[in-house]
């Protein structure tokens, strides 16, 4: 077994290296940007202006209002300009000020940027997923202690880039709790071990992605079921209360059939077994780590820094597994063992968030105060955490603008006329199929699964009841927007999911989003086949 490499000497080998103001590795040149800002703006501009005042129009199957297919815009043109651009700021930007112009809030950063951003969840994201991750990751770049977890894990339990997925796809079972808190445990981890065995970030970030929600969703020993309980209860007679929905979730899970083929095409991909992986720049990713070593192609914008890759151990200090293994065991001794004890023993359901919040801070102190017992001096300590908070910069970025986008879609009623113009469109007898495709459509649209079950839950539970009071019927519905929004989600660009995977993975944000689709729309369309199936065959 080799030693693992020192990342301060490999990154610019590997494609890893962030992104710095050099040209070359720029997506599309910064003129392009502005360009392409002034055009699409003034062109929407224009036409607002000839069109006069937009209307907004009362939703007919939700409570709200949108313009019509203006509300599509904003999203539609933020997606659409970062799969050209390949690059995701300026994306989102041009797309919430798309919205501005839609809504006459021509003051986007009252209107949206704040009210977004000022919430206290996002500051939880801000604050523990991402800064506590990344001075997490940092301090470990001073203690050398992921390294040490990646040569102990290579010598006992990896063999190779297959050993090395399927370990990724095992701990992303393990970090059940949901699609946040998964990404950035399961990437956190494993990052080094797939740096170390030639996985691509690529590969890397897309199995533990689609580890995440789908596992979340299967494996529901946390606030999901809570959530969706509440969403559906009083709207048809089968769950009239939060309880009899919660029952409801955990009843129909082996009817999420996204999630278990996205699961299984992800332990098949890790294994090697897909006879053909039907993505080409996937595809293109596993032969260039293998045959190169290249983690990245040359020209990625890696969601990370040289703050997050480049080990800077003193010389005086010896790293060891506990460098690692403390602040990880800190972190799922506290924010995992508790809660499943008092979910199961004592059936508490409240929501664990503080919970976690509190283990990642006590993970980080836990890690500071073995560096400190060691030897390590305070001042490395520090540097090593602050650098890691910076190296999560462009990643808080995103986040700030991903959220500011979703809001801007709930002002300008976007889930409110997609909800409206496909749902009058479904046939009944393939109900389930097509509401796979709804949820696809909006939480694609918006980038969030649980604001996608917030719109069309109410919508779909009394639609279904409505054609069939057959229960295996509204089984297969519940199940067709429970994984169908989170299909949607997982596939977004703009999903805060999305954003955490490549940046716990180090991976382009939207060459994840390019190889992660095509192999997440086979298990999409396998759900869909089954469902029309079960529907045709058995109700």
């Amino acid at each position: 077994m080799a030693d693992v490499p020192d990342p301060s000497t490999d990154v610019q080998d590997s494609g890893s290296s962030a992104p710095h103001s050099d040209a070359g590795n720029d997506p599309a040149p910064w003129w392009r940007r502005w360009v392409v800002a002034v055009l699409v703006l003034g062109g929407l501009g224009l036409a607002v202006y000839f069109a006069g005042d937009i209307p907004k129009i009362q939703a007919e199957q939700l409570d709200g209002e949108h313009y019509g297919f203006w509300s599509v815009l904003p999203p539609l043109i933020a997606i659409v300009l970062a799969f050209w651009l390949r690059e995701v700021v300026s994306a989102l930007f041009i797309g919430i000020a798309a919205g501005g112009i839609v809504s006459g809030k021509l003051n986007i950063i009252d209107a949206f940027l704040l009210p977004a951003i000022g919430t206290e969840d996002f500051a939880l994201i801000l604050l523990v997923y991402l800064w506590a991750l990344g001075g997490l990751i940092g301090l470990w770049t001073r203690t050398g202690g992921a390294l040490q977890f990646a040569k102990w894990a290579g010598e006992k339990m990896v063999r190779g880039p297959r050993s090395a997925k399927l370990f990724t796809w095992i701990m992303g079972l393990v970090f059940h709790q949901g699609g946040t808190i998964s990404t950035v445990l399961t990437g956190a981890t494993t990052r080094p071990i797939g740096d170390q065995h030639d996985v691509s970030h690529e590969e890397l970030s897309y199995v533990v992605d689609s580890t995440a929600s789908p596992a979340a969703t299967i494996i529901p020993f946390n606030v999901w079921p809570i959530y969706v309980g509440g969403l559906v209860a009083g709207t048809i007679p089968l769950f009239e209360t939060t309880q009899e929905g919660i029952a409801f979730f955990f009843s129909s899970i082996w009817a999420n059939f996204y999630a278990f083929f996205a699961i299984i095409l992800t332990f098949l991909f890790s294994l090697e077994y897909l006879p053909w992986i039907p993505s080409r720049q996937m595809r293109e990713a596993v032969d260039r780590a293998r045959t190169t070593g290249k983690l990245d192609r040359d020209e990625a914008t890696p969601l990370t820094s040289r703050e997050l890759t480049e080990m800077k151990v003193p010389d005086a200090y010896t790293p060891s597994l506990v460098d690692f293994i403390g602040p990880i065991g800190i972190l799922l001794g506290i924010a995992i063992l508790p809660y499943l004890y008092t979910y199961f023993y004592l059936g508490n359901t409240e929501d664990p968030t503080l919970l976690i919040a509190e283990a990642f801070v006590l993970a980080v102190l836990a890690g500071m105060g073995i560096a400190l017992f060691k030897g390590m001096d305070f001042n490395e300590v520090m540097d090593g955490f602050v650098d890691g908070c910076k190296g999560v910069t462009i990643g808080a970025i995103i986040l700030a603008l991903a959220v500011s986008l979703k809001e801007v879609a709930d002002a300008v009623g976007t889930a409110e006329y997609v909800v409206d113009t496909v749902g009058q469109a479904i046939p009944p007898a393939i109900l389930p199929g097509l509401l796979v495709v709804l949820c696809l459509i909006v939480a694609f649209s918006t980038g969030t699964s649980w604001g996608t079950y917030a719109v069309v839950f109410p919508v779909a539970m009394p639609l279904a009841w409505a054609i069939s009071q057959d229960p295996l019927f509204i089984t297969l519905c519940f199940g067709a927007v429970v994984g169908g929004s989170v299909y949607g989600d997982q596939c977004s660009p703009i999903s805060d999911t999305t954003v955490l995977s490549s940046l716990a993975t180090g991976s382009d944000l939207m060459d994840h989003v390019y190889t992660q689709l095509p192999l997440a729309s086979v298990a999409g369309g396998a759900a869909i086949i089954t469902y029309t199936l079960m529907v045709v065959l058995f109700v």
